[in-house]
């Protein structure tokens, strides 16, 4: 299962790195959210395991999962989740699946991601509190070091085969009684957090979250969000807030609430100027 919204190239290259480290091309449902570049409708014309979904605009990344695992055959126990600008490396299909059997109550398993230059991308992390989350989000971009964003990030975590609080969701394969269990994903995140959303709600109703470092993809990431930073920057503040939000309800959490929304949509207006002028920066180049 993946989701498209101009994904272009990184679409072609998901699909053609699939073909190579599988003895048979999978099925493989596409949710596409309106995307005008002919990428989707190309990779079904080309391969006959393709179906291709149309969301009917840009409902946002959980929703459109939700929206293409319903097309899934009922029979099938496995669902692999995956964004368009993952690059699949031999074995990493077969050693989630290894993995599942290993874990019964693995609800989502997750492989080792790597960045385009070879870094381990840290995607198996600890569900943020209150005091981390929010220290992450604030300090993050400006002191990579704070002890906050290293407890969230796990950062002191070697690789090996554990469970985690959450997954990264660019790539996860997730148990289908446990995602049904729980309703999927939180359509209410449009994108970000969603993933950290579903493993927190698969934590909860007695599922693992089982990271699977055997298993490699490369993740090219954040080319949605490269292109339009002041759309994402700000949806992915919005998200950081709801997730917070939600576990923090009631009147006398109110101020708590309000605090977290003024500041976390001041940082998002510094962030969107940052990112406006290094862009401004880069094209004076």
């Amino acid at each position: 299962m993946t989701v498209t919204y101009f994904s272009g190239d990184h679409l072609a290259t998901f699909l053609r790195s699939l073909a190579e480290v599988t003895d048979e091309m999978p099925q493989v449902i596409i949710a596409d959210n309106g995307s005008e570049d002919g990428a989707p409708e190309l990779a079904e014309k080309e391969y006959e395991t393709v179906t291709l979904v149309r969301t009917g605009g840009n409902i946002g990344y959980g929703g459109a999962m939700n929206r293409g695992v319903a097309e899934v055959d009922p029979e099938v126990d496995y669902i692999l989740i995956s964004n368009p600008d993952v690059e699949w490396k031999p074995g990493a299909i077969d050693e989630l699946m290894a993995a599942a059997q290993r874990w019964p109550r693995a609800g989502s398993l997750g492989p080792l991601i790597r960045e385009p230059d070879g870094s381990v991308y840290p995607s198996a992390r600890r569900v943020p509190d209150l005091v981390s989350g929010t220290g992450h989000a604030i300090l993050g971009t400006v002191w990579k070091s704070n002890p906050w964003t290293a407890a969230y990030r796990a950062d002191d975590e070697t690789p090996s085969e554990r469970p985690v609080g959450w997954l990264s969701g660019s790539c996860l394969l997730v148990r289908r009684e446990a995602f049904e269990a729980i309703g999927g994903f939180d359509a209410r995140y449009f994108m970000y957090m969603e993933d950290v959303d579903l493993g927190d709600r698969l934590g909860k109703a007695g599922w693992q979250n089982v990271y699977v470092p055997t298993a490699e993809v490369v993740h090219t990431k954040g080319h949605s969000a490269g292109r339009h930073p002041e759309k994402m920057l700000p949806a992915h503040h919005r998200s950081a807030y709801r997730f917070q939000a939600d576990r923090n309800p009631g009147p006398w959490r109110a101020p708590l609430r309000l605090a977290l929304r003024v500041g976390l949509a001041a940082r998002s207006r510094l962030a969107v100027r940052a990112a406006r002028r290094a862009s401004a920066s880069e094209n004076a180049r």
